[in-house]
């Protein structure tokens, strides 16, 4: 039988720890948190893929329990993290789930390291450019909370209450700061852009962008869904990730 709750996991890349969960048996998924967040999040996700895969969500430097630099990581210093642990579990390869600024993370990761990607689902693709400035940002945040399964909330908020609102605010700074449009065609592999009808972060415009620019891309909408659908959409959510994994040898 498999477990039902994240198996805590931790690794040292460039001398500090990353802490991760994992879950499941199988073809490798490695999912990338958005702002603030840590892999608690994506365990509905991880529960209905569990039958089928093996899931492993790391907690990038500063967020979760993974301690982080005295200041916030850009993006560049993230997708470097991200690397680093890919490369030291040997995961390198794994369709890789991302959401929110965690799409961005994924797009740099594939502009200094290729070879790591295997496909990659974008969940609610931000920074959406068409709502850069950050007070669309804020108000689009607020709007989507009553629109996400009641049980995100706590969960999300005890993340930005560990990573504290000095490092987030850096964070979010930076990821608004960063051009990741420029980034998507270097994203190769298969990649499904999924958005919900109700997410407030993403448009439909940037979305249909967004799968433009890159060379193997697909676009996904979700009727009725708002933005973290790793955790309000799961089942929907990995039947797209499920479409992505190879097939299992025979015999």
């Amino acid at each position: 039988m498999i477990a039902r709750s994240w198996h805590p996991e931790s690794t040292v890349v460039g001398g500090t720890p990353m802490h991760s969960g994992t879950l499941g048996r199988g073809p490798s998924v490695v999912c990338v948190p958005g702002l603030g967040c840590s892999h608690r999040y994506f365990l509905p996700l991880a529960r209905r893929l569990a039958p089928h895969a093996h899931i492993s969500a790391p907690d990038l430097p500063g967020f979760g329990a993974s301690p982080g630099p005295a200041e916030a990581l850009d993006v560049r210093g993230l997708s470097l993290a991200l690397a680093g642990w890919l490369r030291a579990t040997r995961r390198g390869g794994s369709v890789l789930v991302a959401n929110s600024a965690g799409c961005q993370v994924v797009a740099d990761l594939a502009v200094h390291s290729p070879g790591l990607l295997g496909p990659v689902v974008f969940i609610g693709p931000t920074t959406d450019p068409h709502l850069r400035a950050w007070p669309r940002q804020a108000l689009g945040l607020l709007a989507d909370v009553p629109r996400e399964h009641p049980a995100l909330a706590p969960v999300v908020g005890l993340d930005y209450l560990k990573c504290g609102p000095r490092r987030f605010l850096a964070t979010f700074r930076h990821v608004l700061r960063d051009p990741w449009e420029d980034k998507l065609p270097a994203v190769h592999t298969p990649t499904v852009v999924v958005r919900g009808t109700r997410d407030p972060l993403v448009s439909g415009k940037w979305a249909r962008e967004a799968t433009a620019l890159l060379p193997a891309g697909r676009l996904v909408e979700l009727p009725g869904k708002p933005h973290a659908l790793n955790f309000s959409a799961p089942a929907e959510t990995a039947r797209i990730v499920l479409g992505l994994l190879a097939p299992r040898p025979s015999g």
